[in-house]
């Protein structure tokens, strides 16, 4: 009997988003009936692609690109203000940047950058992919984007720094989501008998693990384990959990996902997103936007 299989992301700010399945009672532990695994959200949505995964936290480009997934309503990495682990990092202001390497962990942020400089920031850059070690990046470009953990770790009084949330936000007003739960359709249909909860229950399962890993003993459990592992000031960590990353996929961070489908189908960054289908409680999709 085959169990659901779970891609997850490696990175802090996924660490409240799994609660229940690495700290829940031991009776009623959702980890039980899901074979989980961890990646770099880049990967992640590789695995839903090869179907090598069932259920992913995906990178929100992702969803343009792989077909066949039903989003699990509710529960988003977004932020409404800046993020924070999602930089743009140079020796030189941003007028002066024309070379870019692109962080490998990434697909949003990529996309995400390519809007800004495109709509906004004045285009006619050049963007390479290179892996996240902004030494390397810096030596033969002029700017690195990173995301993530590492981001979070680059001490920006030593550089140019641009936030690309706060930079989203400052010119639509919108929130930006960088990542949401995600299954593919297929396996709620393949007839093989497996031991995970039926389908009605998945959207509660993720949204419960949410909110017990957003309550204050779980966030203090968290922030005393993560501060020591990236080097960071358990102020810091804690700041970064509760003010600059935004769990929940809420109306106003849908209309700003939309937007950013759109204009990233508008300058090619992507291609056109389908339409958002969403896991209902029958097993049947609907659309919502």
């Amino acid at each position: 009997m085959r169990r659901l299989r779970i891609s997850a992301i490696s990175y802090l700010n996924t660490a409240p988003l799994m609660w229940d399945f690495e700290h829940g009672d031991p009776e009623q532990n959702p980890a039980r009936d899901f074979d989980i695994s961890y990646t770099l959200p880049s990967a992640c949505a590789r695995e839903l692609a090869a179907g090598t995964a069932d259920i992913g936290i995906i990178p929100a480009a992702a969803y343009a690109h792989v077909p066949g997934l039903a989003v699990l309503p509710g529960v988003a990495i977004a932020s409404r203000r800046p993020v924070r682990s999602i930089l743009l990092v140079s020796n030189q202001p941003l007028e002066k940047i024309r070379t870019v390497a692109l962080d490998t962990s990434s697909m949003t942020s990529v996309a995400l950058l390519k809007i800004l400089f495109e709509k906004w920031l004045g285009g006619g850059r050049t963007f390479t992919s290179m892996p996240p070690d902004i030494d390397q990046m810096l030596a033969s470009h002029d700017a690195g984007l990173l995301i993530g953990d590492p981001a979070l770790q680059i001490d920006r009084s030593r550089y140019f720094t641009l936030d690309l949330a706060e930079e989203w936000i400052r010119h639509t007003g919108k929130p930006f989501v960088f990542a949401f739960w995600a299954i593919r359709r297929q396996a709620l249909l393949e007839d093989a008998p497996r031991e995970s909860p039926p389908s009605q229950d998945l959207a509660t399962i993720f949204q419960q693990s949410r909110d017990h890993g957003l309550e204050p003993a779980s966030l203090d459990h968290v922030v005393k384990e993560w501060s020591p592992r990236l080097a960071l000031t358990e102020a810091s960590v804690r700041s970064y959990l509760t003010e600059s990353i935004y769990y929940h996929l809420d109306p106003a961070c849908l209309e700003g996902l939309q937007l950013f489908y759109r204009y990233a189908a508008e300058i090619g960054a992507l291609p056109a997103a389908p339409e958002m289908r969403f896991l209902s409680v029958d097993e049947s999709l609907y659309s919502t936007i």
